[in-house]
C-alpha cells in the first residue's frame, strides 16, 4: 500500500466532516434522479416474445411469476461460450442474495442470455444461484433490446484488438470463445410492468448504468485502496469459483 498523507485525530474529524456535506447532496441527487427515472414514460411491447426456461416456452408476460415489476439482466453468455462471463457472474452473486427481498416489493429477477437453456441451467447449478435464467436463442429479444448484435457484422465493424480494452479478450478468454463472438454480446439492465395484461417497458441502461447491481465497488470505494485497477479495468475479477 503507498504512503499516504496522515494527520491528527482532530484534523481528520474537519476532513471527514466536509466531506460528509458532500455525500448528503450526493444522496439527495441520487434521491431526485430515482424520482425521474420512475417518471419516464412507459412503452408498451409490440411483440409477445417467447422465451425458453427449464419449464418449457413462457411469454414475457409469464415470467413476471405473478408479480408486477420485471427486471431483467441481459447476462452475456452467448451461443458459442463454454461460461457466463466472469463480470456478469460476479453481478448475479449479488444479486441473487437479495431476491426474497426484492420478491417482497413485488419486482421478479430474471436473467436472459442467447445461449441455450441447458447450458445456462448447468453453469447456475455450478454457480449455485436461485436466480431464474431464460434462454432468447429463438427470439429477437436480445436483437431488440440491444444485448446482442450479429457475429459476422461485429466481426467486421471491430477495431483491432489493440484498440480495444483489456478486459474485452480477458473475458473472451475466460467464456472460452473468440473477442468477436464475446463482444457481440451485450450487458445491461432493463425494467418492464406488467399493466392489465400489457407489458411496458419502462427503464434501460447498459455501460456504467450498471454499477448498481456490483454491490463490491461502493463498498471497495470506501476502502483505503479504493477499485484499486488502473488501466486493468475489471481484469481482476473472476468467478467466484475461479479465485485461487
Amino acid at each position: 500500500m503507498p504512503e499516504h498523507k496522515t494527520a491528527t485525530l482532530e484534523e481528520f474529524e474537519a476532513a471527514r466532516e466536509e466531506l460528509l456535506a458532500e455525500e448528503k447532496e450526493h444522496t439527495r441527487r441520487t434521491d431526485e434522479l430515482a424520482e425521474k427515472r420512475r417518471a419516464l414514460p412507459w412503452v408498451p411491447l409490440e411483440k409477445q416474445y417467447e422465451l425458453e426456461t427449464v419449464d418449457g416456452t413462457r411469454s414475457l408476460a409469464d415470467l413476471f411469476d405473478v408479480r408486477s415489476q420485471l427486471l431483467v439482466y441481459h447476462f452475456m453468455f452467448g451461443p458459442s461460450y463454454e461460461a457466463g462471463c466472469p463480470t456478469c457472474s460476479s453481478m448475479a452473486d449479488g444479486m441473487n442474495g437479495v431476491l426474497p427481498h426484492l420478491h417482497a416489493r413485488d419486482l421478479t429477477l430474471l436473467l436472459v442470455s442467447r445461449a441455450p437453456i441447458e447450458k445456462l441451467q448447468a453453469f447456475k447449478e455450478r454457480m449455485g444461484w436461485s436466480i431464474p435464467w431464460a434462454s432468447s436463442a429463438d427470439s429477437d429479444f436480445n436483437f431488440d433490446f440491444g444485448a446482442s448484435f450479429e457475429v459476422e457484422q461485429t466481426r467486421e465493424q471491430m477495431p483491432p484488438e489493440d484498440q480495444l480494452p483489456p478486459i474485452a479478450a480477458h473475458n473472451a478468454k475466460a467464456t472460452g470463445t473468440d473477442l468477436p463472438e464475446y463482444i457481440s454480446e451485450m450487458f445491461g439492465a432493463t425494467t418492464f410492468a406488467l399493466q392489465d395484461g400489457t407489458v411496458y417497458r419502462t427503464y434501460t441502461t447498459t455501460g456504467r448504468g450498471v454499477e448498481f447491481l456490483m454491490p463490491y465497488y461502493p463498498i471497495l470505494d470506501r476502502a483505503p485502496k479504493g477499485r484499486d485497477e488502473g488501466d486493468a479495468f475489471q481484469t481482476w475479477i473472476r468467478r467466484h469459483d475461479d479465485y485461487a
